[in-house]
């Protein structure tokens, strides 16, 4: 029976998974957003100014920088920089939620940064491919990957918020259902991708596993440092690690796998390899902050 599976995960081509995978969890995205949550920025500004820096300029640099450090292979290096550059979705307003953090930011932080995040992943993308990929024959389609991201991201979350408003009380059933599925069916991605690529993961996995726990924690250190630096609240700066640190794997398996945009499973496993270990460096930092908490 194992081995059954294991040619099952083998021979299955993984975009035909993520592609679903990313679309549900984008719909239930948009289950959960108001046209409210993006006028929260003008209430509580320098939250959100430092969150979004964190996640949109602070982190693809410093992947840029850990990538050219490790010297990483090119395709390895804009795999690593792919996902900095996708900032995590509805997962994050969960962990705010357990970290006692203040979900109303990073639900605007979520609105805020997969509408943004449309616009500058294909420009950070576009250098950092000429940067290193395109001597070695790598290239990136703009036009596919803007056609796709707003195929994938952007219309999901418009239908979702769109049956919000249509219909509250079956968006509220819908998300109850999405959202104790997103979890599995990523630990499902996660493993028919190992399964597939296991030899050179192994093979890599010494330099891409530093490199991978050395951007989690320098997202969630950094981006500790400039909230107190703003004088954040605790609540709003345990919100604020949560999102630079938490990336949207499911999209940056998707860039990189797609045959529309850079064909490349391989450039996927640093997203695999993040997925993996921010879950542990952030729950740690969850479980950190309700010890925090329960002290008298």
């Amino acid at each position: 029976m194992h081995e059954r599976l294991c040619n099952f995960a083998v021979n299955m081509n993984t975009i035909w998974i993520v592609i679903p995978i990313l679309t549900l969890l984008m719909f239930d995205l948009g289950l959960t957003l108001r046209f409210e949550d993006f006028g929260r920025v003008f209430l509580h500004p320098w939250p959100v100014v430092v969150a979004l820096f964190g996640q949109l300029v602070l982190l693809p640099l410093i992947a840029l920088a850990l990538a050219w450090l490790f010297h990483l292979s090119p395709v390895f290096f804009i795999g690593l920089v792919l996902i900095a550059c996708c900032p995590g979705g509805s997962s994050s307003n969960v962990f705010s939620k357990l970290a006692n953090g203040d979900v109303a930011l990073s639900v605007t932080l979520t609105a805020l940064s997969s509408l943004i995040t449309l616009f500058t992943i294909p420009v950070v993308m576009g250098w950092a491919t000429r940067l290193v990929g395109e001597s070695v024959g790598i290239s990136l389609p703009t036009g596919n990957l803007i056609k796709q991201n707003l195929v994938l991201m952007l219309l999901p979350v418009l239908l979702g918020i769109g049956l919000h408003y249509a219909w509250p009380k079956g968006a509220e059933k819908t998300d109850k259902i999405l959202s104790k599925m997103a979890f599995p069916l990523l630990l499902v991605l996660i493993s028919i991708f190992f399964i597939q690529h296991r030899r050179t993961i192994l093979d890599n996995l010494g330099v891409l596993g530093l490199s991978v726990t050395a951007l989690i924690l320098l997202a969630v250190i950094i981006s500790s440092l400039l909230s107190r630096l703003v004088r954040n609240s605790p609540a709003q700066r345990r919100t604020v690690v949560i999102e630079v640190g938490m990336q949207n794997a499911a999209q940056a398996i998707s860039i990189a796998s797609s045959p529309l945009v850079f064909a490349s499973e391989e450039m996927a496993i640093p997203a695999i390899l993040y997925s993996l270990i921010m879950n542990i460096v952030l729950l740690a930092y969850v479980g950190l902050a309700r010890v925090k908490k329960a002290r008298p």
